[in-house]
């Protein structure tokens, strides 16, 4: 009986359209008594279906628990208004520290904010004061501590204000053969050397419209990237070789965690699992992306595996897409369909590296409609550049809407709906 009541509530509150709906009709029943367990049952249901659906979807509760959770509301001026980009919007959804009115990311929000499909679930902003600044700041890694887990390592006791965060996400997009033409623009006096003063201008181009007045450098709150690159007085430099360093272990991070998450620490994913990260962040909805994963599952029903080198490889692979996209178009001149093997050639071409032959026959696979053994050219072109920018760049209508998934009240709504369309 108590099953069957909490049911009806949970699908009544799924149904109404909001909570005043929802009193209104527990209000109208007729037996008071009966208004008292069908609350009390109502209570239960909720508590227990919101539980269960946040432990297997993650669903953030924020803006539904508390009314001063802005993460996803565009920030206005007095003045002016203007609307928010994309990567603002992810930026104040997943950042989860507050000081002086300024929304902060730690090293952990960055990392899921480029992993993970929703920030994890919280109430609002953690406030910080000047002295909790000042501790991270002072615990910060020596940049000669360079390693390939340093935002895991700092974790949650560093800051990143969103002009890093642009800075940061433009760096997961860079080929290695970019990291010196990204030094060059940074080393405005061609001195070889990056000092705060040039980082801070240069970090201002990144924010692609003027949010404020330029600051004078000393009024700039410093944050745990700040701290890193140029010490406690900021008299430190950067040469070439700390900033490609810098670049290139943020890049294996942010793989290592992807990868890590489909392994659950086995050394290998299967060939299913690499069609799903691949196909993150792209135009390809849920159900067409099931039937690429199927597509691969029923041409390569014995799992090989993909290491993470292998992994890797490919993934970085990516961001030479520009380059690897000429080679292509070669093909498509000679009106010539592009094999395996010219694949693997075409990539050693345009990137140095070499593919192995398995995740190059993976790809195929993934993206051979048909069956000939041909790669669909364009179809792998547009969805590699969706997911090499994260769903960022371009007029990628559905990556778009991958990224603005509801969260908090409207998440659970839709994620509830969900689960009820798929039990019938």
């Amino acid at each position: 009986m108590a099953t069957t009541t909490t049911s009806r509530i949970l699908n009544r509150l799924i149904k109404c359209r909001n909570f005043r709906q929802f009193s209104k009709d527990v209000k109208y029943q007729k037996d008071p008594s009966k208004n008292l367990r069908l609350v009390a049952f109502g209570t239960c249901g909720i508590c227990v279906g919101g539980i269960s659906l946040w432990l297997r979807n993650k669903v953030d509760f924020g803006p539904a628990l508390s009314s001063t959770v802005l993460a996803l509301e565009p920030r206005q001026k007095q003045d002016d208004v203007y609307p928010v980009s994309d990567k603002e919007q992810r930026f104040q959804s997943f950042a989860s520290r507050e000081l002086d009115g300024q929304i902060y990311m730690t090293m952990q929000d960055f990392l899921e904010s480029v992993t993970e499909e929703n920030p994890r679930p919280r109430i609002g902003r953690f406030p910080l004061k000047k002295k909790d600044v000042d501790h991270m700041l002072d615990n910060t890694p020596k940049k000669r501590k360079a390693t390939k887990d340093l935002f895991r390592s700092i974790w949650d006791k560093g800051v990143i204000s969103y002009t890093e965060y642009l800075f940061l996400l433009c760096i997961l997009t860079k080929p290695k053969a970019g990291y010196e033409i990204a030094f060059k623009m940074f080393d405005r006096d061609g001195n070889e050397r990056i000092d705060r003063r040039e980082f801070l201008l240069m970090e201002e181009i990144f924010r692609k419209k003027a949010e404020q007045d330029d600051e004078d450098e000393e009024t700039v709150q410093e944050t745990t990237l700040l701290r890193y690159f140029f010490g406690a007085k900021g008299k430190d430099t950067l040469d070439f070789n700390t900033f490609y360093t810098f670049m290139d272990n943020l890049q294996s991070e942010v793989l290592e965690l992807e990868f890590y998450e489909f392994s659950k620490g086995m050394p290998r994913i299967s060939e299913p699992e690499f069609a799903h990260v691949l196909l993150r962040y792209t135009h390809i909805d849920d159900d067409e992306r099931e039937i690429f994963v199927k597509r691969v599952k029923e041409r390569m029903p014995e799992e090989k595996g993909i290491d993470f080198q292998d992994f890797k490889d490919f993934l970085q692979f990516l961001n030479n897409l520009d380059d690897f996209e000429i080679v292509l178009k070669m093909y498509t001149f000679a009106e010539r369909p592009i094999t395996q093997e010219e694949f693997g050639r075409a990539v050693q071409v345009a990137t140095g590296h070499k593919l192995h032959p398995h995740v190059v026959d993976t790809v195929f696979k993934i993206f051979d409609r048909d069956g000939d053994g041909k790669l669909s050219q364009q179809e792998f072109i547009g969805v590699m550049k969706n997911r090499v920018y994260r769903g960022f760049r371009g007029d990628s209508t559905s990556a778009k809407e991958y990224l603005r998934k509801p969260i908090g009240w409207a998440g659970f709504k839709a994620c509830v709906k969900k689960e009820l369309k798929h039990a019938r």
